[in-house]
């Protein structure tokens, strides 16, 4: 029966937007959680670690210091522990930088220290337009230059569509070493209801091994038409990713349509919802879908109405700032700001919106070892921008 679930639970759904129709809504998440416009805590200083890149997209640290940034034109940098960028890391795969294309996330592997293994997502070219691809390769360095050696596509998203929007491309290794990539569904009418089918990567979270290759225990796994390495789906475009460190599950961040923005926790074989199910709405007004998430779909844990296009997400989990500590951070793109989420378990019970005096596009957030908090700022000249407690080591 599941190899045929995706069809019968797109048709059903189908069904239930017209019987849910009539039906109240209940609240929002998120509606009734108070907001305010807040300051730094006392003692917390912000300042700038690296400038002058050009649309930073990922971060990560390196476990000797400094740490490797993605600019989306296609450029990948080390950056020293005083914030001199090399140059262009040479041997990075070639990029589709249109639109929101390009280079995207950087992760490094869980034993990076032992084989120098760094993965990178990337809007790849290709017959029927692009798509996500995620290469993985070692961290050499020659002669005073950097090189990404024996590089080695280990996933592509399928089928390539003719978009440069809704990538996704978060990359986050899990506790047991596999690697959850977050994927658009493409931002095209023709494409939404790919979100809703098991036959194509569009609007999905999908889990492979380090190699590339497809876990066993994967949930569509043997499922007829059903692509292996999916493990969620109804998803728009999810621009940030982070393990809980407490459950060790995966929580997302993604883009709705005109409102509608989500945080969700990512559990194996659920359904998001969209476009079924949404908050938000078409571009210049107009319904998609039905909001109250039916038996069947993953209602949101959190959402925001007007959007704020949440990108980058960290769990704070230091001492360092003791007011931060048990929060989840996310950068916000159109709402120019740093989101602190208060939780109680899996709920929001207040948010802030910290340093909107910058008017900057946040594009990611990164914890550092000493509990300081680095941002990515989505500019033409971007920076690395670093959030310290009073007291904290530098980087």
């Amino acid at each position: 029966m599941r190899s045929v679930r995706w069809m019968a639970g797109w048709t059903l759904a189908l069904g239930m937007t017209v019987a849910f129709a009539s039906v109240a809504q209940p609240v929002r998440p998120g509606k009734d959680v108070p907001m305010a416009r807040a300051a730094l805590p006392a003692g917390v200083t912000l300042s700038t670690w690296a400038e002058g890149l050009e649309h930073p997209w990922g971060l990560a640290l390196l476990p000797q210091g400094g740490a490797l940034v993605t600019e989306r034109p296609g450029r990948l940098r080390v950056v020293s522990g005083q914030g001199q960028l090399s140059a262009p890391v040479a041997g990075v795969p070639r990029v589709d930088a249109r639109g929101q294309g390009g280079l995207l996330d950087v992760v490094l592997h869980p034993d990076f220290a032992r084989n120098g293994l760094v993965y990178l997502s990337y809007a790849e070219a290709g017959d029927g337009g692009n798509s996500t691809a995620v290469a993985r390769g070692k961290l050499v360095q020659d002669g005073g230059q950097w090189r990404f050696a024996d590089s080695q596509v280990v996933f592509r998203q399928a089928p390539k569509f003719a978009s440069t929007l809704h990538f996704g491309s978060r990359l986050v290794f899990a506790r047991d070493g596999k690697l959850f990539i977050t994927l658009g569904e493409r931002s095209s009418r023709q494409t939404r209801p790919d979100a809703q089918g098991l036959n194509t990567h569009h609007g999905k979270v999908v889990r492979i091994n380090d190699d590339g290759s497809v876990p066993r225990d994967n949930p569509f796994v043997g499922d007829k038409g059903a692509l292996p390495e999916i493990w969620s789906q109804g998803h728009r475009n999810p621009q940030g990713a982070a393990l809980n460190p407490r459950t060790g599950e995966l929580w997302v961040v993604e883009h709705g349509p005109q409102g509608g923005d989500e945080l969700n926790v990512v559990r194996a074989g659920k359904n998001y919802g969209w476009p079924l199910y949404t908050y938000g709405e078409e571009y210049g007004g107009g319904r998609i879908g039905q909001e109250a998430s039916p038996p069947g779909f993953e209602p949101p844990l959190y959402s925001w109405v007007p959007s704020v296009s949440p990108s980058g997400l960290a769990f704070y989990t230091s001492q360092a700032i003791p007011s931060w500590t048990g929060s989840l951070f996310t950068g916000a793109l159109s709402g120019q700001a740093l989101i602190r989420l208060q939780l109680d378990g899996e709920k929001v019970v207040r948010e802030e919106r910290l340093l909107t005096d910058l008017g900057s596009r946040i594009r990611d957030v990164v914890m550092g070892p000493s509990g300081e908090l680095y941002l990515l700022t989505d500019a033409r000249q971007g920076k690395i921008l670093v959030l310290r407690g009073a007291g904290a080591a530098g980087s």
